[in-house]
């Protein structure tokens, strides 16, 4: 790459003896060549001026043979680059609360140290560490992880999950919520998201209870709060230095929304287009709606959901809600309820971000939250998969910028993904992945948040990850002075298969800023030894991680 160089000397010379008849410049610094007293002086002296002799006719402490140079612009600044983060295993800690197949992880950790990777995102199962029963804690493997990190100079970001793991007990890891959660859930199914047809969601706690006292006499904020300051507490070591980002877990898969589809649904293909089921029908979401009702004088509004959606359809012109003409999500009963409904979700992602908040202050750690990439009817008018998600986003109204000003009133970073899917790829036309992030990513712009990006689909190819540095150059490329960082999701044994990993390497090194990448790696090499280890060495023992 060819190197442009400053000229040696500025190409623009203002003569003070001149008078500027109207004309005003841009004030620079500019420097002063003064004249010798001395005919045998051999060489002009330099000083700086802050001032001009213009319109001074000559009369400056040089005279008239003052020349006033006027610097160049600088340089544009260089891309910034973006620190790239990849998410362990699910089941890096195992059942037991122990790290699984130590010995792999060391050497896929190495590797990972070793391509420039900033550091690896955890997530910490509620039904793991707090298995025991309430207020018991077992944080020992986890604690495990972060030495392990340490070791090899990269940062966690750890993720607080409060939600299932998995489909059910076949899945190849199952981790549901703590069992004494789930025995509250038997005695009160209430305790459930609920949809019209009475079918109960187990994934996470439905946010209706969030202040009652339901969980042998915590409510589930207090339960979340308990777990909160158990972390902080065992890892006081780590946090600021070590764990620097601690994303809290808000919903199903750790986002901020409600279970409209099932995520195992949501993972397979085909199954995302669904219009999603409203969740508000356990008695006490209904109690907050009726509530609500009644405080407006409508007390008819309040009975019930609306009717009409039918989320098991795919086309919403099928159905009474969410058609484009005539439909009810643009009528005053549509705008009341979706105004409630998200206001709850709000609420909630308030509740936590304000008690992790005060929890994490002055340790030197962000905190975040995730918020769901759903696409798949972003070009309909009533947006009907993000309505039942609870993003109370349409074609007449912005439902992410109140969501990145709750982040922003806490000083939160949000989570997203969708970065390396494109619209050419969908197979629905109504999907829009790229029109949902970029409305996202301009809502967190408006508020100056910092962004997390995330891909949606585990995957390796050169189409998909130049789509990553594409989505991201939208965000880390601006002005506006939010950080950026990209969470790859996630290791897995055919990361480290040799072509797949080249393209990872690759990556790192485009998303990096190079003078960045070049001296974490040398930083690493002088504390760590790395130089002595044979990277094809560390990636053959990690492709030993299934």
């Amino acid at each position: 790459m060819a190197v442009i160089t400053a000229p040696p000397h500025p190409p623009l010379a203002v003569f003070a003896a001149a008078r500027c008849h109207g004309v005003r410049f841009r004030r620079a610094p500019l420097i002063r060549v003064a004249a010798s007293s001395s005919s045998s002086s051999s060489s002009p002296s330099f000083s700086s001026s802050s001032s001009s002799s213009c319109g001074t006719g000559g009369s400056g402490a040089g005279g008239g043979g003052e020349i006033h140079y006027v610097s160049p612009p600088p340089p544009p600044a260089a891309h910034p680059g973006a620190p790239v983060y990849v998410t362990l295993p699910a089941d890096a800690v195992g059942p037991g609360g122990r790290v699984a197949r130590r010995r792999a992880m060391a050497a896929s950790l190495a590797a990972l140290a070793g391509a420039g990777v900033t550091g690896v995102a955890v997530e910490l199962w509620w039904g793991l560490v707090e298995r025991g029963g309430p207020g018991e804690y077992d944080w020992a493997g986890y604690l495990d992880l972060a030495a392990m990190a340490r070791r090899y100079g990269l940062r966690v970001r750890a993720i607080l999950a409060f939600h299932q793991c998995g489909a059910g007990p076949d899945d190849p890891f199952w981790v549901p919520l703590p069992q004494w959660v789930l025995e509250e859930m038997e005695k009160m199914p209430d305790l459930s998201y609920t949809d019209r047809y009475q079918r109960r969601n187990k994934e996470y706690i439905s946010l209706g209870c969030d202040i009652l006292p339901l969980l042998k006499g915590r409510s589930p904020i207090q339960a979340y709060s308990d777990f909160m300051r158990s972390f902080r507490d065992a890892f006081k070591d780590y946090l600021g230095a070590i764990v620097t980002e601690v994303q809290v877990g808000m919903g199903p898969g750790g986002e901020l929304r409600y279970p409209s589809c099932p995520t195992e649904k949501l993972n397979k293909p085909g199954s995302s287009s669904e219009l999603g089921e409203f969740q508000c029908y356990d008695k006490f979401m209904q109690a907050s709606l009726n509530a609500r009702a009644r405080i407006l004088g409508i007390q008819e509004w309040g009975d019930g959901g609306p009717a009409g959606t039918d989320g098991t359809r795919r086309n919403p012109e099928e159905t009474n809600f969410f058609r484009a003409d005539g439909g009810c999500w643009n009528t005053p009963y549509g705008r009341f309820f979706l105004e409630w409904y998200s206001g709850m979700l709000l609420l909630h992602g308030e509740r936590l971000c304000a008690v992790a908040g005060a929890i994490f202050s002055g340790t030197g750690v962000t905190i975040s939250g995730k918020v769901s990439g759903i696409h798949w009817h972003y070009y309909t008018c009533s947006h009907p998969s993000e309505l039942t998600a609870g993003y109370y986003n349409t074609l007449l109204r912005d439902g992410y910028l109140p969501i990145a000003q709750m982040f922003s009133r806490h000083k939160a970073a949000l989570c997203c993904s969708c970065f390396d899917l494109r619209d050419a790829e969908r197979s629905n036309s109504q999907s829009s992945p790229e029109g949902t992030l970029r409305q996202l990513m301009a809502a967190a712009k408006i508020c100056n948040l910092p962004l997390n990006g995330e891909n949606s689909v585990t995957r390796l190819n050169d189409t998909s990850l130049s789509q990553v540095i594409r989505s991201s150059r939208l965000y880390s490329g601006g002005t506006s002075g939010a950080s950026f960082s990209f969470n790859y999701v996630r290791m897995n044994k055919s990361l480290f298969e040799f072509h797949n990993w080249n393209r990872f390497t690759k990556f790192v090194r485009k998303m990096s800023d190079a003078r960045t990448f070049l001296a974490r790696l040398n930083f690493r090499r002088r504390h760590q030894r790395l130089s002595s280890m044979s990277v094809v060495w560390v990636v053959s023992r990690a492709c030993a991680y299934t």
